[in-house]
């Protein structure tokens, strides 16, 4: 007798599959329902990094004038906007709790409970996301782009064409629509080439519509904060952020300004909105660790222009010893080597005394390192739960230390690890639920 065929992963994938592209049509199909229904004014933000910071800073800007919800958290994918839209949250690995979703999206449809605007993160990690993130949200009444590098080209030929993707939310603007754009990022001024509508740019050069100048990171109140100032058709006027470091919290105020003007707010105005705005957990927090030492985590997810702008920050914080625990930067594709090595040449620009590195890629920074004679001290682990209690006993007190990394390296368990408080852990570190933590 012929033993059965054993079941491959195939067998068990497609019926999967096949139940996420139906789910994936039923939340679109409502999206669009509750969309046209309610018609509220949309916002779309994509780019490289800085989109949920963006996405923050704007919605606090706007909430001053109108009732606005975001993403949550990082909803901006193909089931992620849908549900934003519809103000839903994921149903998980939970079919049960999926249909409930779905019940309760239709329900809304005959509220009267909407926001005035609606701001929408889209994310593209392969071609044509975008595209489909356009067909669902429809036209946009502002289009936000914060950057373009070369985080998540895993999935495209070149880094021209992941900038082709990124740049093709401008074709979901409406008629009166505005292009909202980083001006200091090259491929991104690039692409307003092709813009064909209102454009308001956004950076620290003067050739931007909106500018910023004499930034510097100031203590006030025993806390770090960044001070700048914002300049707009002869108008200037002074930003503090009281809860955020570094350029690109910068970024996301030079970001959200501009779509405030754009939605008729005035600076004054969007200033004192902003002194609200607290960086998501991950995005360049600055907490107390363990020895009375410093903490800058900016553990949420990495590229090389977001981790050089962190060593940046680092330097500019400052501490007896500088040190930086640094992951692997995931999906960049052919062009990793050169975004790990050009980390490595940041960190002999910044002062730092010792590194650490954790997962494999990592090995090239500390090659990078080794040829230019670094002269301090580098280790190397092979995951974040291998590294933790190394860094722990390397602190001595007032160190400051910058802990990043992609997500897949979970480089906030070192923060955990070496915080003051790790009973805070669920209020002030990125992916604390119950589904990241079961995650080996």
């Amino acid at each position: 007798m012929s033993r059965p065929a054993k079941a491959s992963f195939c067998d068990y994938a497609s019926p999967l599959i096949l139940m996420r592209n139906i789910l994936k049509t039923i939340l679109a199909i409502l999206a669009r329902l509750t969309l046209s229904r309610f018609k509220p004014r949309v916002i779309g933000i994509t780019g490289s990094v800085g989109k949920t910071s963006a996405k923050e800073a704007i919605t606090l800007a706007l909430s001053s004038k109108f009732k606005v919800r975001s993403s949550f958290e990082n909803y901006n994918n193909e089931l992620g906007l849908p549900l934003s839209a519809i103000g839903e949250y994921s149903g998980g690995r939970s079919f049960l709790s999926w249909i409930f979703v779905v019940i309760k999206g239709f329900a809304k449809l005959f509220g009267a409970n909407y926001p005035q605007v609606l701001v929408l993160e889209m994310g593209s990690d392969r071609p044509g996301d975008i595209e489909y993130l356009l067909s669902v949200a429809g036209k946009l009444d502002a289009a936000v782009v914060t950057d373009i590098g070369i985080s998540h080209l895993e999935f495209f030929r070149s880094p021209e064409a992941l900038a082709k993707e990124k740049l093709s939310i401008f074709k979901g603007l409406n008629r009166e629509g505005t292009v909202v754009a980083n001006f200091d990022s090259p491929k991104v001024r690039e692409g307003l080439k092709s813009a064909r509508t209102n454009v308001l740019t956004y950076g620290f050069d003067q050739g931007a519509s909106l500018y910023a100048s004499d930034f510097q990171i100031l203590k006030k109140d025993n806390s770090f904060g960044a001070n700048f100032k914002i300049h707009y058709e002869g108008t200037v006027v002074p930003i503090f952020l009281p809860n955020a470091l570094g350029l690109p919290a910068a970024y996301c105020a030079l970001a959200a300004a501009a779509v405030g003007v754009a939605f008729g707010l005035n600076l004054v105005d969007i200033s004192a909105s902003l002194r609200d705005f607290t960086p998501p957990p991950g995005r360049l927090r600055l907490l107390t660790g363990i020895k009375q030492t410093k903490i800058l985590d900016d553990t949420y997810n990495s590229a090389p222009s977001s981790t050089l702008a962190a060593l940046e920050t680092l330097k500019a914080v400052g501490g007896s010893r500088l040190i930086a625990a640094l992951g692997e930067m995931a999906e960049l594709g052919s062009a990793s080597e050169e975004g790990h090595r050009a980390v490595a040449v940041k960190i002999l620009e910044s002062g730092i005394q010792a590194v650490f590195l954790v997962g494999d890629k990592t090995k090239l920074i500390a090659d990078e390192l080794k040829k230019r004679r670094f002269p301090g001290q580098v280790f190397w682990f092979v995951d974040s739960d291998s590294a933790g209690i190394p860094i722990q006993n390397y602190l001595q007190p007032a160190d400051a230390i910058l802990i990043k990394g992609s997500q897949s390296m979970r480089m906030e368990k070192i923060v955990k690890e070496i915080m003051a408080e790790p009973l805070k852990a669920e209020q002030l570190l990125v992916r604390q639920t119950k589904k990241w933590l079961d995650k080996p």
